[in-house]
């Protein structure tokens, strides 16, 4: 009779989830590139409004000019497309639409460059109704990026839906058997090396977010304690950066499911603050948009 093998279950890997690399390195180029031109445009900006008139800039800096009425364009086109990340939350299993994470950098990185934009639209000159919607444009802005830092400090899967601590204690073995296999270490003392602080946080908003900044310095410190000691067993920089990425993911994973329920709470309070600003923002601009293709203070 043949002998059936038998094999090792292997050790369960974790699921992709998102890197926390952010907007960052694709939103620089257009910013750069507004800031550059906000920099050519400087001494028409600079100007008295009465004496813009008389500048050689006027013609296409003022906001119905060739680049002012341009970047009241790309404003408009932009508050267009950031509406479409809540309809994409609404169909989480739209698989084929792009990962939920992915849409929320592109999404803040949309709202980042947009108050660059409409300042140069309104020869950073804005008042009335506009002015209303700029002022909301930039509260939005900023309630924006501290939305994103508390969206990834609740533990997410790839499709951008929430992970139960059960699903976070299978990926933190996950993740401590792939960076025992990366460096050579015996997963107890790779447990040991990544120990960070779970003691209870004190209730409340501002002791919430000064736990979480004191988290990401920990993480820091622990991160650079363990690339100093593989960086003298002789571990290769890829080995390095690899093993650096995985110790993050896993300790960000030990700190969000101690902050979970109250992390989970604020961001509910803050959805609900940040929603209005939105609407007040688009409806604003939707109606300064009307009003100038309305009376023709158009280039095209």
């Amino acid at each position: 009779m043949p002998v059936r093998k038998t094999s090792t279950p292997a050790t369960p890997r974790a699921p992709a989830t998102r890197s926390g690399a952010g907007p960052g390195r694709w939103v620089l180029p257009p910013l750069v590139l507004f800031a550059i031109i906000a920099a050519v445009g400087a001494p028409y900006f600079l100007l008295p409004t009465a004496e813009r008139l008389r500048s050689p800039l006027h013609v296409w800096f003022r906001p119905s000019g060739y680049i002012g009425q341009t970047t009241g364009l790309i404003t408009f086109v932009g508050f267009l497309f950031m509406w479409l990340f809540p309809l994409r939350k609404k169909f989480r299993k739209a698989e084929y639409l792009g990962p939920v994470p992915r849409w929320l950098d592109v999404h803040i990185g949309v709202g980042l460059v947009l108050p660059l934009t409409g300042a140069i639209h309104a020869g950073f000159h804005v008042g009335g109704v506009i002015g209303l919607g700029y002022i909301a444009m930039l509260i939005v802005c900023a309630s924006g990026v501290i939305g994103r830092y508390l969206y990834v400090r609740i533990p997410r899967g790839r499709s951008g839906v929430e992970l139960g601590l059960g699903d976070v204690a299978a990926q933190q073995r996950a993740l401590l058997g792939e960076i025992a296999d990366a460096t050579g270490l015996p997963v107890p003392e790779v447990q040991e090396a990544l120990k960070v602080d779970t003691s209870p946080v004190r209730k409340g908003i501002v002791a919430a977010f000064l736990q979480m900044i004191r988290d990401d310095m920990e993480r820091a410190r622990v991160v650079r304690r363990l690339r100093k000691r593989l960086k003298a067993r002789g571990s290769s920089a890829a080995s390095l950066r690899k093993v650096s990425t995985l110790a993050r993911r896993q300790m960000s994973l030990s700190q969000q499911a101690r902050l979970l329920d109250v992390t989970q709470g604020i961001f509910r309070y803050w959805h609900a603050a940040h929603r209005p600003f939105a609407i007040t923002a688009f409806i604003a601009v939707t109606i300064h948009v009307v009003v100038v293709v309305a009376v023709g203070a158009t280039w095209f």
